[in-house]
């Protein structure tokens, strides 16, 4: 029996999406190789023009597609704007079933691209069902998120470029949600004329393909993940067969090393990136010695972020590295005492961003509660500022987030 998805069928698939399809760069990142130790390099799917890789498979599959019919999805975002906008351009009429949760921005930019959305179901398998109940009733074809020879070819030829681009790359690293573009990565990788390692990685809220390979019981922690676009609570079977027959490993990533790389690659690299587009970085930074000296390629697969989660996000990641605080402050409620904390701040070279002011909270009738947010230099900052509040008789502390 002959191999699902081979390199020929990369190439082709290539060929065949042509200019249709940004070549988006891979670039070397000198302050992310530092902060990993190793040798970082970003492929930024995410400048695709509909946020992410899922346009190539997309696109590869919609080519097949017989004239005068048109189609339907599931999908949590990514694949289904990577299907309506793509057929549109082929004049192929879409139908897109998206979870019921799925992020407004994602659901508003599938409707612009010109497909008719319906919100069903609690994740994309329970979406996948009415999508094939609508298919068998209105005689559409069904384009599968990542359990499609034709749409892995399509995500391979991300591979393909990147060894490329940079042929000295020893290992890529990439999300895995379905295991699509895992898949096709593996196959171009595996053609390669020097050996590359195919690294997948996954969110410790569905970590299904990893537990799938390692062929042991779900380890899946109960909770809502920052990465929607890889939550699949059912991996594929052509996928699992293609990602064991390459020896892919999965590695389970926290959310909270997720959130900090999606705040890193704002800061570092100017650049927009959802939660399964910060993964691969999350991989490199709470594994560093599976990467250790090595050339290591990082797929931000996606960008399509919802603002919302991207603004919390940022204001997390400040609060994670000491730089915005919230500090409580107990004072006795007599003119110039607020004055004098915001002296002292001052003096400090801190900054005051809100100021919530509880008298009903503090210990005595005759004093008042203070909640501060500041912006410090780090922690060490913070900690000095509540040093000189303190050495001034003013009882200061930081609160959790």
């Amino acid at each position: 029996m002959g191999e699902a998805v081979t390199i020929a069928d990369i190439i082709l698939a290539r060929d065949r999406i042509g200019d249709a399809i940004e070549r988006t760069p891979l670039n070397h990142s000198r302050t992310l190789s530092g902060i990993c130790g190793t040798n970082i390099y970003l492929k930024f799917e995410n400048l695709q023009y509909t946020g992410s890789f899922k346009g190539r498979g997309a696109r590869n599959r919609l080519l097949d597609v017989a004239p005068g019919r048109g189609v339907i999805a599931m999908s949590a975002g990514n694949h289904a704007q990577g299907v309506a906008y793509h057929g549109a351009q082929l004049g192929i009429e879409t139908t897109i079933v998206m979870p019921a949760n799925t992020p407004f921005v994602k659901v508003a930019r599938t409707r612009d691209l010109g497909a008719t959305v319906e919100l069903v179901g609690a994740d994309v398998m329970e979406s996948a069902e009415r999508a094939l109940q609508l298919a068998a009733e209105r005689d559409l074809e069904f384009i599968h998120p990542f359990d499609d020879p034709v749409v892995i070819a399509g995500q391979g030829t991300v591979g393909l470029e990147m060894l490329e681009q940079n042929p000295e790359l020893d290992i890529i690293v990439t999300a895995v949600g379905g295991g699509g573009l895992a898949s096709g990565i593996a196959v171009a990788a595996s053609a390669h004329d020097r050996p590359v390692k195919v690294i997948g990685a996954q969110t410790e809220r569905y970590p299904h393909m990893a537990d799938r390979l390692e062929r042991r019981p779900s380890t899946a922690i109960s909770g809502s993940t920052v990465a929607d676009g890889i939550a699949v609570t059912e991996p594929g079977e052509l996928t699992t067969g293609i990602l064991y027959a390459h020896d892919v490993e999965v590695l389970v990533v926290s959310e909270a090393a997720i959130e900090q790389a999606i705040a890193m690659l704002l800061e570092i690299e100017k650049t927009v990136v959802e939660g399964a587009g910060a993964v691969a970085l999350a991989a490199a930074m709470e594994y560093p010695d599976v990467f250790a000296d090595h050339n290591v390629g990082l797929v931000l697969c996606g960008g399509n972020i919802d603002p919302r989660t991207l603004s919390v996000v940022t204001l997390r990641g400040l609060a994670v590295q000491g730089r915005l605080n919230r500090v409580r402050v107990e004072l006795d409620d007599t003119p110039g005492r607020l004055a004098l904390v915001s002296r002292i701040i001052a003096d400090a070279k801190a900054n005051v961003v809100q100021v919530d002011h509880d008298g009903l909270g503090s210990s005595g009738a005759r004093s008042t509660i203070l909640e501060l947010r500041i912006d410090t230099l780090d922690s060490a900052h913070a900690q000095s500022v509540l040093a000189d509040l303190r050495a001034a008789g003013i009882h200061a502390d930081l609160v959790d987030w």
